[in-house]
Protein backbone atom coordinates (compact mmCIF):
# COMPACT_ATOMS: atom_id res chain seq x y z
CA UNK A 1 0.00 0.00 0.00
CA UNK A 2 1.46 3.30 -1.06
CA UNK A 3 1.25 6.16 1.47
CA UNK A 4 1.90 8.80 0.05
CA UNK A 5 1.25 11.79 2.93
CA UNK A 6 3.25 14.24 1.50
CA UNK A 7 1.44 14.49 -1.89
CA UNK A 8 -1.35 14.57 -0.41
CA UNK A 9 -0.87 17.69 2.24
CA UNK A 10 0.88 19.32 -1.20
CA UNK A 11 -2.23 18.99 -3.07
CA UNK A 12 -5.01 20.00 -0.22
CA UNK A 13 -3.21 22.35 0.55
CA UNK A 14 -1.61 24.06 -2.78
CA UNK A 15 2.05 23.77 -1.27
CA UNK A 16 3.23 22.36 -4.88
CA UNK A 17 5.23 24.80 -6.70
CA UNK A 18 5.10 25.04 -11.06
CA UNK A 19 7.53 23.33 -13.06
CA UNK A 20 10.80 25.14 -13.85
CA UNK A 21 13.92 23.72 -15.29
CA UNK A 22 16.84 23.53 -12.58
CA UNK A 23 19.94 24.81 -14.36
CA UNK A 24 22.47 22.14 -14.40
CA UNK A 25 25.54 21.78 -12.45
CA UNK A 26 24.96 25.30 -11.41
CA UNK A 27 26.63 26.06 -7.79
CA UNK A 28 23.35 25.67 -5.27
CA UNK A 29 21.58 28.64 -4.08
CA UNK A 30 19.51 26.67 -1.50
CA UNK A 31 20.87 24.06 0.96
CA UNK A 32 18.73 21.98 2.30
CA UNK A 33 19.74 20.08 4.96
CA UNK A 34 17.68 16.88 6.49
CA UNK A 35 17.70 14.62 9.49
CA UNK A 36 15.80 11.73 9.77
CA UNK A 37 15.69 10.94 13.80
CA UNK A 38 17.55 7.77 14.78
CA UNK A 39 18.56 6.38 11.94
CA UNK A 40 21.47 4.25 12.35
CA UNK A 41 24.20 3.44 9.92
CA UNK A 42 22.95 0.02 10.32
CA UNK A 43 19.46 0.44 10.01
CA UNK A 44 20.47 2.07 6.46
CA UNK A 45 22.64 -0.43 5.70
CA UNK A 46 19.88 -3.10 6.33
CA UNK A 47 17.62 -1.18 3.92
CA UNK A 48 19.75 -0.13 1.51
CA UNK A 49 19.13 -2.44 -1.31
CA UNK A 50 15.41 -2.06 -0.93
CA UNK A 51 14.92 1.78 -1.21
CA UNK A 52 13.61 2.97 -4.43
CA UNK A 53 12.82 6.82 -4.11
CA UNK A 54 14.38 9.04 -2.29
CA UNK A 55 17.14 7.80 -0.44
CA UNK A 56 17.95 5.62 -3.18
CA UNK A 57 17.93 8.66 -5.44
CA UNK A 58 20.59 10.56 -2.54
CA UNK A 59 22.07 7.66 -2.97
CA UNK A 60 22.98 7.21 -6.54
CA UNK A 61 23.70 10.73 -6.70
CA UNK A 62 25.57 11.82 -4.45
CA UNK A 63 28.65 10.64 -1.91
CA UNK A 64 27.44 8.15 1.09
CA UNK A 65 29.92 8.18 3.70
CA UNK A 66 28.41 4.84 5.36
CA UNK A 67 30.92 5.17 8.35
CA UNK A 68 29.70 8.71 9.73
CA UNK A 69 29.70 9.00 13.53
CA UNK A 70 28.06 11.08 16.12
CA UNK A 71 31.28 10.49 17.70
CA UNK A 72 30.54 12.00 21.50
CA UNK A 73 29.15 9.20 24.23
CA UNK A 74 25.61 11.22 24.94
CA UNK A 75 24.03 9.71 21.83
CA UNK A 76 20.40 11.71 21.78
CA UNK A 77 17.68 13.84 19.85
CA UNK A 78 19.58 17.61 21.22
CA UNK A 79 23.15 16.55 21.28
CA UNK A 80 23.19 14.81 17.69
CA UNK A 81 21.09 17.47 16.00
CA UNK A 82 23.52 20.34 18.08
CA UNK A 83 26.82 19.27 15.60
CA UNK A 84 24.98 18.89 12.18
CA UNK A 85 24.97 22.14 11.38
CA UNK A 86 27.78 24.30 13.72
CA UNK A 87 30.71 21.75 13.04
CA UNK A 88 31.16 21.53 16.68
CA UNK A 89 31.26 18.95 19.17
CA UNK A 90 28.55 18.92 21.91
CA UNK A 91 31.33 19.71 24.36
CA UNK A 92 31.65 23.02 22.85
CA UNK A 93 27.98 23.77 21.51
CA UNK A 94 27.01 23.38 25.38
CA UNK A 95 24.00 20.97 24.20
CA UNK A 96 25.33 17.61 26.69
CA UNK A 97 22.09 16.23 26.53
CA UNK A 98 18.38 16.05 26.06
CA UNK A 99 17.59 17.37 29.75
CA UNK A 100 19.93 17.91 32.48
CA UNK A 101 20.53 19.41 35.68
CA UNK A 102 21.58 23.04 36.58
CA UNK A 103 21.12 23.34 40.07
CA UNK A 104 21.45 27.25 39.80
CA UNK A 105 18.35 27.35 37.71
CA UNK A 106 16.59 30.24 39.30
CA UNK A 107 13.33 27.97 39.62
CA UNK A 108 12.35 25.17 41.94
CA UNK A 109 12.58 22.89 39.41
CA UNK A 110 16.50 22.21 38.44
CA UNK A 111 15.82 19.61 35.74
CA UNK A 112 16.48 21.42 32.32
CA UNK A 113 15.51 21.16 28.48
CA UNK A 114 17.96 21.68 26.23
CA UNK A 115 15.45 23.65 23.64
CA UNK A 116 14.32 26.11 26.65
CA UNK A 117 15.01 28.63 28.26
CA UNK A 118 15.22 27.96 32.57
CA UNK A 119 14.91 31.72 33.44
CA UNK A 120 11.94 32.50 32.06
CA UNK A 121 9.20 33.47 34.29
CA UNK A 122 6.83 30.79 35.32
CA UNK A 123 8.72 27.93 33.08
CA UNK A 124 9.17 24.26 34.63
CA UNK A 125 10.72 21.48 33.14
CA UNK A 126 7.03 20.67 32.25
CA UNK A 127 6.24 23.61 30.67
CA UNK A 128 8.94 25.21 29.19
CA UNK A 129 9.47 28.38 27.32
CA UNK A 130 10.80 27.06 23.51
CA UNK A 131 14.54 28.48 23.33
CA UNK A 132 18.03 27.98 21.38
CA UNK A 133 19.22 29.86 24.06
CA UNK A 134 21.54 27.05 25.21
CA UNK A 135 23.11 26.78 22.34
CA UNK A 136 26.49 28.33 22.39
CA UNK A 137 27.99 28.75 18.60
CA UNK A 138 26.45 29.37 15.51
CA UNK A 139 24.77 27.61 12.96
CA UNK A 140 24.91 27.30 9.01
CA UNK A 141 22.31 29.58 8.37
CA UNK A 142 23.47 32.03 11.48
CA UNK A 143 27.13 32.41 9.31
CA UNK A 144 25.16 32.68 6.34
CA UNK A 145 23.25 35.45 7.72
CA UNK A 146 25.97 36.76 9.21
CA UNK A 147 27.54 37.54 5.90
CA UNK A 148 24.81 38.58 4.24
CA UNK A 149 21.79 39.17 6.38
CA UNK A 150 19.38 38.98 2.83
CA UNK A 151 20.41 34.75 3.51
CA UNK A 152 17.13 32.78 4.94
CA UNK A 153 17.37 30.67 7.77
CA UNK A 154 14.45 28.34 7.67
CA UNK A 155 13.40 25.05 9.85
CA UNK A 156 10.40 22.80 10.09
CA UNK A 157 10.71 19.60 12.29
CA UNK A 158 8.73 17.08 13.92
CA UNK A 159 10.11 18.13 17.65
CA UNK A 160 11.19 21.58 18.67
CA UNK A 161 14.60 20.74 20.04
CA UNK A 162 15.30 19.42 16.10
CA UNK A 163 14.54 22.52 14.75
CA UNK A 164 16.15 24.95 17.67
CA UNK A 165 19.55 23.10 17.14
CA UNK A 166 19.82 23.16 13.96
CA UNK A 167 18.45 26.72 13.22
CA UNK A 168 20.11 28.63 15.92
CA UNK A 169 18.85 32.62 17.08
CA UNK A 170 18.86 34.15 14.14
CA UNK A 171 15.85 32.72 12.26
CA UNK A 172 13.94 33.75 9.56
CA UNK A 173 10.59 31.25 9.78
CA UNK A 174 10.61 27.90 12.66
CA UNK A 175 8.07 25.52 12.90
CA UNK A 176 7.46 21.89 14.52
CA UNK A 177 5.08 19.78 16.09
CA UNK A 178 4.12 20.58 19.46
CA UNK A 179 1.91 17.52 20.40
CA UNK A 180 -1.29 19.68 19.51
CA UNK A 181 -0.49 22.26 17.08
CA UNK A 182 2.50 22.92 14.46
CA UNK A 183 4.01 26.47 16.00
CA UNK A 184 6.81 28.74 16.57
CA UNK A 185 8.90 30.11 18.99
CA UNK A 186 9.12 33.34 17.09
CA UNK A 187 7.09 35.93 18.75
CA UNK A 188 8.05 38.72 15.86
CA UNK A 189 7.92 36.46 13.01
CA UNK A 190 5.61 37.06 10.08
CA UNK A 191 3.30 33.66 9.74
CA UNK A 192 2.87 32.60 6.23
CA UNK A 193 0.18 32.09 4.03
CA UNK A 194 1.48 28.55 3.99
CA UNK A 195 0.30 27.80 7.60
CA UNK A 196 -3.42 28.44 7.60
CA UNK A 197 -3.87 26.21 4.26
CA UNK A 198 -1.35 23.72 5.55
CA UNK A 199 -3.22 23.27 9.28
CA UNK A 200 -6.14 22.88 7.22
CA UNK A 201 -5.31 20.15 5.18
CA UNK A 202 -3.25 18.48 8.45
CA UNK A 203 -6.44 19.13 10.27
CA UNK A 204 -8.11 16.88 7.36
CA UNK A 205 -5.94 14.63 7.00
CA UNK A 206 -5.85 13.52 11.52
CA UNK A 207 -8.99 13.43 11.64
CA UNK A 208 -9.69 10.42 9.77
CA UNK A 209 -8.52 6.87 10.18
CA UNK A 210 -5.80 5.77 8.89
CA UNK A 211 -5.98 2.40 7.33
CA UNK A 212 -3.26 -0.59 7.94
CA UNK A 213 -0.49 -0.56 6.02
CA UNK A 214 -0.38 -3.89 3.52
CA UNK A 215 2.78 -4.84 4.22
CA UNK A 216 4.93 -6.36 1.36
CA UNK A 217 7.05 -9.76 1.64
CA UNK A 218 9.81 -7.84 2.82
CA UNK A 219 8.02 -6.91 5.72
CA UNK A 220 6.14 -9.63 6.15
CA UNK A 221 9.52 -11.77 6.50
CA UNK A 222 10.23 -9.67 10.06
CA UNK A 223 6.78 -9.95 11.44
CA UNK A 224 7.90 -12.09 14.46
CA UNK A 225 5.78 -10.93 17.60
CA UNK A 226 7.13 -10.39 20.83
CA UNK A 227 4.47 -10.29 23.39
CA UNK A 228 6.81 -7.49 26.46
CA UNK A 229 4.07 -7.20 28.82
CA UNK A 230 0.24 -9.22 29.17
CA UNK A 231 -0.73 -5.86 27.43
CA UNK A 232 2.01 -4.68 24.76
CA UNK A 233 2.80 -7.17 21.94
CA UNK A 234 5.19 -5.67 19.22
CA UNK A 235 6.85 -6.49 16.10
CA UNK A 236 4.18 -7.51 13.61
CA UNK A 237 2.03 -3.76 13.67
CA UNK A 238 0.92 -2.37 10.58
CA UNK A 239 1.29 1.46 11.62
CA UNK A 240 -2.53 1.74 11.06
CA UNK A 241 -4.45 4.37 13.57
CA UNK A 242 -7.76 5.56 14.91
CA UNK A 243 -9.22 9.23 13.70
CA UNK A 244 -7.36 11.97 15.91
CA UNK A 245 -4.83 9.36 17.55
CA UNK A 246 -1.69 11.61 17.91
CA UNK A 247 0.41 9.30 19.17
CA UNK A 248 -0.12 7.21 16.10
CA UNK A 249 0.41 9.76 13.56
CA UNK A 250 3.60 10.42 15.32
CA UNK A 251 4.38 6.91 15.10
CA UNK A 252 4.37 6.76 11.38
CA UNK A 253 5.57 8.37 8.40
CA UNK A 254 2.64 10.25 8.17
CA UNK A 255 4.15 13.14 10.49
CA UNK A 256 7.30 13.58 7.72
CA UNK A 257 5.21 13.53 5.34
CA UNK A 258 3.32 16.39 6.41
CA UNK A 259 7.26 18.13 7.68
CA UNK A 260 8.32 17.31 4.25
CA UNK A 261 5.30 19.01 2.97
CA UNK A 262 5.26 22.39 5.46
CA UNK A 263 9.13 22.85 4.28
CA UNK A 264 7.83 22.57 0.53
CA UNK A 265 5.16 25.26 0.84
CA UNK A 266 7.61 27.44 3.08
CA UNK A 267 10.77 27.39 0.08
CA UNK A 268 7.77 27.94 -2.41
CA UNK A 269 6.20 30.78 -0.82
CA UNK A 270 9.83 32.34 0.35
CA UNK A 271 11.29 31.98 -2.94
CA UNK A 272 13.88 30.21 -1.05
CA UNK A 273 16.76 30.00 -3.51
CA UNK A 274 15.72 32.58 -5.29
CA UNK A 275 17.17 35.54 -3.51
CA UNK A 276 20.75 37.49 -3.78
CA UNK A 277 22.20 35.14 -1.39
CA UNK A 278 22.00 31.36 -0.12
CA UNK A 279 19.38 29.72 1.78
CA UNK A 280 19.15 27.13 4.42
CA UNK A 281 16.14 24.87 4.68
CA UNK A 282 17.10 22.15 7.53
CA UNK A 283 14.13 19.44 7.74
CA UNK A 284 13.31 17.37 10.63
CA UNK A 285 12.05 14.36 10.14
CA UNK A 286 10.86 12.47 13.77
CA UNK A 287 9.00 9.90 13.12
CA UNK A 288 11.76 6.85 12.78
CA UNK A 289 12.95 7.83 16.27
CA UNK A 290 9.18 6.83 17.52
CA UNK A 291 8.79 3.74 15.80
CA UNK A 292 12.14 2.47 16.73
CA UNK A 293 11.38 3.40 20.61
CA UNK A 294 7.73 2.31 20.20
CA UNK A 295 8.38 -1.28 18.18
CA UNK A 296 12.44 -1.22 17.89
CA UNK A 297 13.80 -1.41 14.29
CA UNK A 298 13.99 -4.85 13.96
CA UNK A 299 10.41 -5.32 12.92
CA UNK A 300 8.08 -5.08 10.58
CA UNK A 301 6.69 -1.24 11.92
CA UNK A 302 10.10 -0.15 11.22
CA UNK A 303 10.38 -1.81 7.71
CA UNK A 304 6.78 -0.30 6.34
CA UNK A 305 8.00 3.07 8.15
CA UNK A 306 11.07 3.18 5.86
CA UNK A 307 10.07 2.03 2.75
CA UNK A 308 6.79 4.58 3.13
CA UNK A 309 9.24 7.29 4.22
CA UNK A 310 11.30 6.61 1.12
CA UNK A 311 8.96 7.38 -0.98
CA UNK A 312 7.65 10.67 0.70
CA UNK A 313 11.21 12.11 0.40
CA UNK A 314 11.21 10.89 -2.80
CA UNK A 315 8.25 13.28 -3.65
CA UNK A 316 9.62 16.22 -1.58
CA UNK A 317 12.70 15.88 -3.86
CA UNK A 318 10.78 15.96 -7.19
CA UNK A 319 8.57 18.98 -5.61
CA UNK A 320 11.37 20.58 -5.06
CA UNK A 321 12.98 20.20 -8.44
CA UNK A 322 10.29 21.43 -10.13
CA UNK A 323 11.43 24.80 -8.37
CA UNK A 324 14.06 25.32 -10.65
CA UNK A 325 16.21 26.60 -7.93
CA UNK A 326 19.95 24.85 -7.91
CA UNK A 327 20.04 23.25 -4.82
CA UNK A 328 22.35 20.84 -2.90
CA UNK A 329 21.04 18.62 0.01
CA UNK A 330 23.21 16.95 3.26
CA UNK A 331 21.11 13.84 4.65
CA UNK A 332 22.76 12.47 8.05
CA UNK A 333 21.32 11.52 11.41
CA UNK A 334 21.19 12.93 15.17
CA UNK A 335 22.53 9.24 16.41
CA UNK A 336 21.56 5.61 16.09
CA UNK A 337 19.49 2.68 18.21
CA UNK A 338 20.16 -0.64 19.93
CA UNK A 339 16.78 -3.18 18.79
CA UNK A 340 15.09 -4.16 21.88
CA UNK A 341 16.48 -6.51 24.17
CA UNK A 342 13.86 -9.41 23.91
CA UNK A 343 14.13 -9.83 19.96
CA UNK A 344 18.13 -8.96 20.28
CA UNK A 345 18.55 -12.11 22.90
CA UNK A 346 16.52 -14.31 20.76
CA UNK A 347 19.28 -13.35 17.86
CA UNK A 348 21.66 -14.34 19.71
CA UNK A 349 22.94 -11.24 21.33
CA UNK A 350 23.75 -12.33 24.55
CA UNK A 351 24.93 -9.21 25.46
CA UNK A 352 21.44 -7.65 25.31
CA UNK A 353 19.53 -6.82 28.45
CA UNK A 354 17.90 -3.91 30.06
CA UNK A 355 19.58 -1.95 33.21
CA UNK A 356 18.96 -2.48 36.61
CA UNK A 357 16.49 0.09 38.00
CA UNK A 358 19.18 0.41 40.88
CA UNK A 359 21.76 2.36 38.61
CA UNK A 360 19.66 5.33 38.11
CA UNK A 361 20.90 8.38 40.29
CA UNK A 362 17.88 8.76 42.39
CA UNK A 363 17.98 4.74 43.68
CA UNK A 364 21.96 4.91 43.77
CA UNK A 365 21.69 8.90 45.85
CA UNK A 366 19.51 7.08 48.18
CA UNK A 367 21.85 4.22 48.93
CA UNK A 368 24.82 6.45 49.87
CA UNK A 369 22.81 9.22 51.61
CA UNK A 370 22.02 5.76 53.70
CA UNK A 371 25.40 4.20 53.73
CA UNK A 372 26.97 7.82 54.94
CA UNK A 373 24.16 9.15 57.03
CA UNK A 374 23.40 12.01 54.93
CA UNK A 375 19.95 13.31 55.28
CA UNK A 376 18.92 13.94 52.17
CA UNK A 377 19.68 11.44 48.52
CA UNK A 378 23.21 12.10 47.60
CA UNK A 379 23.10 12.22 43.48
CA UNK A 380 20.98 13.76 40.74
CA UNK A 381 20.46 12.59 37.12
CA UNK A 382 17.92 11.95 34.50
CA UNK A 383 17.46 8.77 33.44
CA UNK A 384 20.21 5.76 33.92
CA UNK A 385 23.21 6.06 32.30
CA UNK A 386 25.24 9.45 30.89
CA UNK A 387 26.03 12.33 33.43
CA UNK A 388 25.57 12.17 37.16
CA UNK A 389 25.68 15.48 39.14
CA UNK A 390 26.75 15.25 43.36
CA UNK A 391 23.73 17.40 45.42
CA UNK A 392 25.05 20.89 46.31
CA UNK A 393 23.35 21.09 49.39
CA UNK A 394 25.84 18.36 50.74
CA UNK A 395 28.60 20.23 52.63
CA UNK A 396 31.70 20.81 50.59
CA UNK A 397 33.76 18.85 53.25
CA UNK A 398 31.51 15.40 52.66
CA UNK A 399 31.38 15.96 48.42
CA UNK A 400 34.96 13.64 48.18
CA UNK A 401 33.39 11.00 50.11
CA UNK A 402 30.15 10.79 48.69
CA UNK A 403 32.21 11.11 45.26
CA UNK A 404 34.30 8.07 46.17
CA UNK A 405 31.38 6.24 47.51
CA UNK A 406 29.30 6.78 44.32
CA UNK A 407 32.70 5.39 41.81
CA UNK A 408 32.92 2.70 43.97
CA UNK A 409 29.54 1.52 44.39
CA UNK A 410 29.35 1.94 40.09
CA UNK A 411 32.37 0.38 39.21
CA UNK A 412 31.58 -2.51 41.15
CA UNK A 413 28.48 -3.07 39.31
CA UNK A 414 28.37 -6.09 36.66
CA UNK A 415 26.21 -3.86 34.12
CA UNK A 416 28.80 -0.72 34.07
CA UNK A 417 31.68 -0.83 31.62
CA UNK A 418 33.52 2.77 33.19
CA UNK A 419 32.99 5.80 35.33
CA UNK A 420 34.51 8.87 34.21
CA UNK A 421 35.24 11.91 36.45
CA UNK A 422 34.74 15.57 35.32
CA UNK A 423 37.86 16.34 36.78
CA UNK A 424 39.56 13.46 34.19
CA UNK A 425 37.35 14.60 31.45
CA UNK A 426 38.24 18.23 31.79
CA UNK A 427 42.34 17.00 31.73
CA UNK A 428 41.56 15.94 28.42
CA UNK A 429 41.88 17.91 25.38
CA UNK A 430 39.16 17.88 22.57
CA UNK A 431 39.47 14.91 20.46
CA UNK A 432 40.37 14.76 16.91
CA UNK A 433 41.24 12.80 13.88
CA UNK A 434 39.09 9.28 13.45
CA UNK A 435 36.60 8.95 15.96
CA UNK A 436 36.16 5.64 15.15
CA UNK A 437 39.03 4.78 16.97
CA UNK A 438 38.10 7.34 20.09
CA UNK A 439 38.56 5.55 23.51
CA UNK A 440 35.85 6.23 25.88
CA UNK A 441 37.20 8.73 27.67
CA UNK A 442 37.58 10.87 24.16
CA UNK A 443 34.30 10.04 23.18
CA UNK A 444 32.97 11.53 26.63
CA UNK A 445 35.03 14.64 26.55
CA UNK A 446 33.67 15.19 23.27
CA UNK A 447 30.79 16.12 25.16
CA UNK A 448 31.81 17.56 28.08
CA UNK A 449 31.09 21.37 29.19
CA UNK A 450 32.48 22.28 32.21
CA UNK A 451 30.10 24.59 33.22
CA UNK A 452 27.06 21.89 32.69
CA UNK A 453 28.33 18.32 32.29
CA UNK A 454 27.88 16.37 35.65
CA UNK A 455 30.89 15.37 38.02
CA UNK A 456 31.18 12.10 36.44
CA UNK A 457 29.96 10.44 33.69
CA UNK A 458 28.70 6.31 33.63
CA UNK A 459 29.24 4.32 30.79
CA UNK A 460 26.88 1.41 30.77
CA UNK A 461 27.80 -1.78 29.27
CA UNK A 462 27.52 -1.84 25.33
CA UNK A 463 23.72 -4.09 25.00
CA UNK A 464 22.56 -2.81 28.11
CA UNK A 465 19.43 -0.86 27.30
CA UNK A 466 18.77 2.22 29.78
CA UNK A 467 14.89 1.37 29.32
CA UNK A 468 14.40 -0.63 32.39
CA UNK A 469 11.83 -2.12 31.28
CA UNK A 470 8.88 -2.40 27.91
CA UNK A 471 6.34 -0.01 28.30
CA UNK A 472 3.71 1.79 25.54
CA UNK A 473 6.16 4.05 23.25
CA UNK A 474 9.20 2.81 24.63
CA UNK A 475 10.34 -0.69 24.04
CA UNK A 476 13.65 0.13 23.21
CA UNK A 477 16.29 3.15 23.52
CA UNK A 478 19.74 4.96 22.67
CA UNK A 479 22.01 7.32 24.32
CA UNK A 480 25.28 4.69 24.93
CA UNK A 481 28.79 5.61 23.21
CA UNK A 482 28.89 2.40 21.44
CA UNK A 483 28.60 1.97 17.72
CA UNK A 484 24.86 1.39 17.44
CA UNK A 485 24.05 4.02 18.84
CA UNK A 486 27.15 6.37 17.21
CA UNK A 487 27.37 5.54 13.78
CA UNK A 488 25.14 7.06 11.32
CA UNK A 489 24.82 7.62 7.68
CA UNK A 490 25.95 11.00 6.12
CA UNK A 491 25.02 11.77 2.58
CA UNK A 492 26.15 14.82 0.53
CA UNK A 493 24.65 15.46 -2.48
CA UNK A 494 25.87 18.50 -4.58
CA UNK A 495 25.78 19.74 -8.33
CA UNK A 496 29.25 18.75 -9.89
CA UNK A 497 29.88 15.85 -7.21
CA UNK A 498 30.13 12.23 -8.41
CA UNK A 499 28.54 9.57 -6.96
CA UNK A 500 30.56 7.48 -4.33
CA UNK A 501 30.70 5.39 -0.68
CA UNK A 502 33.87 6.25 1.14
CA UNK A 503 34.60 3.83 4.45
CA UNK A 504 36.25 5.84 5.61
CA UNK A 505 34.86 7.30 8.95
CA UNK A 506 33.54 10.94 8.37
CA UNK A 507 32.27 12.62 11.31
CA UNK A 508 28.74 14.93 11.70
CA UNK A 509 31.03 17.49 12.45
CA UNK A 510 32.75 17.50 9.62
CA UNK A 511 29.26 18.50 7.66
CA UNK A 512 28.99 22.24 7.99
CA UNK A 513 33.07 22.72 6.58
CA UNK A 514 31.81 20.65 3.69
CA UNK A 515 28.67 22.70 2.80
CA UNK A 516 30.42 25.96 3.43
CA UNK A 517 32.89 24.93 0.46
CA UNK A 518 30.07 24.39 -1.99
CA UNK A 519 28.85 28.33 -1.40
CA UNK A 520 32.05 29.90 -0.82
CA UNK A 521 31.52 30.70 2.99
CA UNK A 522 34.66 31.02 4.64
CA UNK A 523 35.79 29.84 7.62
CA UNK A 524 38.59 30.73 9.82
CA UNK A 525 41.28 27.89 10.38
CA UNK A 526 40.15 25.82 13.65
CA UNK A 527 37.22 27.82 14.27
CA UNK A 528 35.30 24.42 13.90
CA UNK A 529 35.49 21.23 14.90
CA UNK A 530 35.00 18.97 11.80
CA UNK A 531 37.47 19.08 8.77
CA UNK A 532 36.05 19.59 4.80
CA UNK A 533 35.70 16.09 3.16
CA UNK A 534 37.37 16.23 -0.08
CA UNK A 535 35.25 13.03 -1.42
CA UNK A 536 31.96 15.67 -1.31
CA UNK A 537 33.55 18.86 -2.33
CA UNK A 538 36.40 21.12 -3.48
CA UNK A 539 38.13 21.69 -0.07
CA UNK A 540 40.21 25.17 -0.14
Amino acid sequence: MRLSVFTAFAAAASLAAPAVAQPKAAPPRLIIAISVDQLSADLFDTYRPHFTGGFKRLVDQGVTFVNGYQSHAETETCPGHSTLLTGHHPGVTGVIANNWINQGAPRADKKVYCAEDEAAPGSTFQNYQVSPVHLKVPTLGELLKARDPRSRNVAVAGKDRTAVMMSGARVDQRWYWNGKDWVSDLKDAPVPATLPRFRAAFAAQFAQARPPLVPPPLCQARATPYQLTPTLTVGNGTLGRAAGDEEGMRTSPEHDGAVLALAAGLASELNLGRGPAPDVLAVGLSATDRVGHSYGWGGQEMCLHLLALDRELGDFLSVMDRRGVPYAVVLSADHGAADLPERLRAQGDTRAQRADPALGADAMGKVIAADLGLSRPALLGDGIGGAVWLDREIEPSRRPAVLAAALARYRAHPQVETVITAEESARLPMPTGDSSRWTLAQRVRAGFDPQRSGDFYLVLKAGVATKTRPTKGGVASHGLPWDYDRRVPILFVAPGHKPASPTAAADTVDILPTVASWIGLKLAPGSVDGVCRSEAATCR
